[in-house]
């Protein structure tokens, strides 16, 4: 393939693009150069198996990930913020959309619901590891790789623009002839088996690893959010490997699975899609939802109420969710019976959403309640989710459907619940722990004009798309006209939109600041429980030593620390004498790391039809793994004196 032309766009904006890629990339070799900083970058981070710097590393990703989708949305409301704009070309706005919800989803939503598996979850159960600390080195590192393909195929080769899901025909040879869907679905592919890899993980460590004393009965509610999700991550991202594959065929090997041509259907690939892409949606709330248990339970001050509905609900979630699919084309005309299935699947899935919802209302009832950033976030969430919540029983009417379908309606729905409970429930999360995996507070005064600009932006841009679907105007539409623009009263409802929009922009400034500030003048936790938590992750000190727990836990009922904390109060308490141990914990590798580099040599040859590198690549991916299986040195042992060293220098004893 002669890929010259691709590295010619004549787009001012790729070459803006370029040039910053070179500057940044050459401002970090400087610094990691002159500060002599290589060999800790390869000690610290690259080869580590930590969970907690693994979920930091997440988290670092997720947050530029938001930053890049959301540079292209405001892109986006430019371009329809008046009629005849000619801001974007057709084809890089296509590019655009294509690119913003994947990114959005499959790499921002995603990786921030990693981290805060990692930094959490083993935490909470008493752990000091996760039960596959290698493998999940390499989820992370799959994810990353296949994120950085993804993304640099705007600036080599050119970019996907066949919309986020890429439905065929446009997906296809015959209409995307060029590298940019074959870099979004190996950026894809690479990625989602690092997340298959870590709902497995998961699954494993909170069945297997939590402290011998807490039973699941009694296992806190994010715990039980990120099991409902990973049996769901489980059930449907081999749906999505296998979907791909089969497109991938159709493109390189001349395959017809999803052509008209001898057979194909391209229906049957917007079934599967979405037999992923919606059970996905519930994949990524249902730990927003373990969040906001915690949240409103600690600042509260009371159990959560409702706790075994709490966990039943989440996992009717996880299991109907397989069930919902079809709501997103009600249109294809399947059948009013098949329309009518899914339809009363969506809207029984609705039920123990609502059941949460009134069992955190529950809690905050008669509590003593604490406005705190993270409480300020649900707070948001609540009538966000609501309003989401009703607009999708609306799209779930398969009559309804056929006038909602395809609109601006649908986007604003979208958009309403993802953002209120997908990005609500993970910032939140991200004030709550950040004390217990950073050692202070983020600022709250920043934190609060954040929050404000975000709520403000979030209504400004969202609420006139809704008014817009009603009026007629179309997803995927790149520019009107005079006409409906002012007749149709289009124009000013996009312009109003496009400011919330800029509002939501400056708001991820302001939570930039936030955390560069707080860095050095955050307030400092030195009691390892900024929150009088109630659960164990707030037992021990802040940051966590490399071990998590010095002694195993002892788990004494749901919100077990809650109560320790209460015993500790009463006359007559006395401390434990505490014998230590040594401790059993895995050594660093930089395996996951090369193979991560040999999946991108693979991606990056296929995507360019050279199947030579790609072949390289799979060996190499295939030899790291036999590397791995004659590497016998992988753990090590902490002495008990160097534990009990640790525990003082902490102030523990």
């Amino acid at each position: 393939m002669n890929t010259s032309h691709f590295f010619v766009t004549g787009d001012p904006m790729i070459y803006g693009a370029d040039a910053s890629i070179v500057l940044v990339t050459l401002a970090i070799v400087f610094y990691l150069s002159y500060f002599k900083k290589w060999g800790w970058l390869w000690r610290e981070w690259i080869t580590t198996v930590d969970h907690k710097k693994i979920g930091i590393m997440y988290l670092l990703a997720s947050l530029i990930m938001l930053f890049r989708g959301g540079v292209d949305a405001i892109l986006m409301r430019l371009q329809l913020a008046i009629p005849n704009n000619h801001f974007l070309p057709s084809e890089h706005y296509n590019e655009i959309f294509t690119t913003h919800g994947t990114i959005m989803i499959l790499f921002m939503a995603m990786p921030f619901m990693f981290a805060l598996f990692n930094m959490v979850v083993p935490l909470q159960i008493g752990a000091r590891d996760v039960a596959f600390p290698m493998l999940n080195a390499v989820s992370f590192w799959l994810f990353f790789i296949g994120a950085m393909l993804f993304n640099i195929s705007f600036v080599i080769g050119g970019s996907a623009d066949a919309g986020w899901l890429s439905y065929p025909p446009l997906s296809e040879n015959q209409f995307s002839p060029g590298p940019g869907q074959n870099f979004w679905i190996w950026g894809i592919q690479i990625s989602g088996i690092g997340s298959l890899a870590t709902g497995i993980n998961f699954i494993v460590t909170i069945l297997k690893m939590r402290t011998p004393s807490m039973r699941l009965r009694e296992m806190p509610l994010f715990s039980w959010s990120v099991l409902s999700a990973s049996i769901a991550i489980l059930g449907v991202f081999p749906i999505l490997t296998g979907t791909l594959l089969m497109l991938t065929i159709d493109r390189l090997l001349g395959g017809h699975f999803f052509t008209m041509d001898a057979g194909g259907n391209p229906m049957m690939y917007v079934n599967f899609i979405w037999m992923w892409g919606h059970p996905e949606v519930y994949i990524v709330v249902l730990p927003a939802f373990g969040v906001y248990s915690e949240i409103v339970a600690t600042f509260s001050r009371k159990r959560i109420f409702g706790y075994s509905s709490m966990v039943f609900s989440m996992i009717a979630i996880s299991v109907v969710s397989y069930y919902t699919w079809a709501h997103h084309f009600f249109t294809m005309g399947a059948g009013a019976d098949v329309n009518i299935v899914f339809a009363v699947c969506t809207m029984i899935i609705a039920i123990p959403t609502g059941v949460k919802v009134f069992n955190w209302l529950f809690t905050m009832f008669r509590g003593r309640i604490r406005v705190t950033q993270p409480m300020l976030w649900f707070y948001a969430f609540v009538p966000t989710f609501l309003v989401g919540g009703a607009t999708g029983v609306m799209l779930a009417a398969a009559p309804a459907d056929y006038q909602y379908h395809n609109s601006y309606f649908l986007i604003a729905h979208f958009h309403q619940v993802l953002i209120g409970g997908v990005v609500f429930g993970y910032l939140a999360g991200l004030y709550y722990w950040w004390p217990k995996l950073f050692g202070f507070k983020l600022n709250d005064r920043l934190g609060k004009w954040a929050f404000w600009l975000w709520q403000i932006g979030f209504y400004v841009c969202f609420m006139p798309q809704y008014a817009l679907g009603f009026m007629g105007m179309t997803r995927r539409m790149y520019t009107y006209n005079q006409t409906m623009g002012w007749d149709m009263g289009w124009a000013p409802l996009n312009f109003i939109s496009t400011i919330g929009a800029f509002l939501m922009g400056i708001c991820f400034i302001f939570q930039a600041w936030q955390i560069i500030y707080s860095i050095k003048h955050g307030e400092r936790d030195v009691t390892g429980d900024a929150w009088d938590g109630r659960t164990l992750e707030w037992s021990i000190p802040s940051p966590p030593p490399v071990y998590n727990f010095a002694i195993l836990p002892t788990a004494k009922g749901r919100d077990t620390w809650w109560y320790q904390k209460q015993e500790m109060k009463q006359d007559g308490y006395k401390k434990e004498p505490v014998t230590f141990e040594a401790i059993h914990m895995p050594k660093n590798t930089g395996i996951p790391f090369i193979m991560a580099i040999f999946w991108f040599i693979a991606g990056f040859g296929f995507t360019f039809q050279w199947n030579w590198m790609g072949i390289i690549g799979l060996i190499g991916v295939a030899g790291t793994l036999f590397a791995r299986s004659f590497q016998y040195d992988t753990d090590y042992w902490i002495t008990a004196e160097e534990v009990e060293q640790t525990e003082k220098a902490l102030g523990r004893l």
